[in-house]
């Protein structure tokens, strides 16, 4: 590249010379540098006449290709640059449906932004799954509902959401769901294995909520898809709901008495997070905390 540079410097000063005051160089090491490519190719580059050096037609199409090249070059240390902060290296990460919906994509932009150097591989599950995936060592980390302490792993608080009663839009009244005595309604409920259905069913007994109908279903896409084209309903996470994509398909309302899911991280007592999954975990906090801050200005 240092043979390009200074050709380039030769061939728009038309002076080794001058070449040399421009490049920080001396005027012999210029004409070395410039004969040793003349010598090697067997191409005459510059006719030397009178103090001065005129370029041959081979100097005109080299100079071009040289450009080209030097201006690749440029290009390619200067991206190079844009990964020479933050931290580097790669981890994976176990997420529920709650928190993908609306709170992983500009969590990934941001941790791109602040480690365009590190990777993270995410797989989304519920919550027994990635759990079991966090203990075989397939995940560094995962986040799941509040779960009772296990042999082998460490739990830590990672933010909370409120839960909120989904139902097709009707125009309903924005106001808090009253459980108590509601009812007949068709609900859709997590499976028994769930860590959410004992709070949620819990919740309905309590209130003496009347079920005319009940389907258990684990997949957040369906459940929608279902309360979207009938009148079946569901008690989610509000952090599900937090993207305008559901605004217009969907009366969410707060629950009256309030129920709020704690989530948790959920990693290796033996290992720990990695500095990268824990700069992931921080960096989702706060896109699911800036959604729910959005929904709640005053809360």
């Amino acid at each position: 590249m240092r043979n390009l540079q200074l050709f380039v410097a030769a061939y728009e000063e038309r002076s080794f010379t001058l070449a040399a005051v421009r490049e920080g160089a001396t005027q012999s090491g210029v004409s070395q540098h410039v004969r040793n490519l003349e010598e090697r190719y067997g191409v005459q580059l510059f006719r030397r006449e009178k103090g001065k050096v005129l370029p041959t037609p081979a100097a005109d199409v080299f100079y071009s290709h040289c450009l080209q090249a030097l201006r690749a070059s440029d290009t390619a240390f200067q991206r190079l640059k844009q990964f020479s902060f933050g931290l580097a290296g790669e981890t994976s990460v176990g997420l529920m449906p709650t928190l993908n919906a609306a709170a992983l994509a500009p969590a990934l932009m941001l941790f791109r932004e602040r480690h365009p150097n590190a990777h993270v591989s995410v797989t989304e599950s519920y919550s027994a799954a990635l759990v079991d995936r966090v203990i075989a060592g397939d995940l560094d980390v995962a986040v799941v509902p509040a779960m009772p302490e296990m042999l082998g792993i460490r739990i830590r608080n990672f933010c909370a959401t409120p839960e909120v009663m989904v139902t097709r839009r009707n125009g309903a009244a924005p106001g808090p769901v009253r459980l108590a005595g509601l009812g007949p309604i068709k609900l859709v409920l997590p499976e028994l294995a769930n860590v959410r259905a004992q709070t949620v069913r819990a919740l309905l007994a309590g209130q003496n909520v009347e079920i005319a109908e009940s389907i258990e279903m684990n997949s957040m896409m369906a459940t929608l898809d279902l309360i979207s084209r009938s009148d079946w309903c569901a008690i989610l996470p509000e952090l599900l709901m937090a993207t305008k994509t559901y605004g217009d398909a969907f009366d969410v309302r707060p629950l009256d008495p309030p129920i709020t899911l704690q989530l948790v991280t959920v990693e290796s007592a033996a290992s720990g997070l990695s500095p990268i999954a824990s700069a992931f975990c921080d960096v989702l906090r706060e896109s699911c905390e800036a959604l729910l801050l959005e929904r709640h200005p005053q809360g």
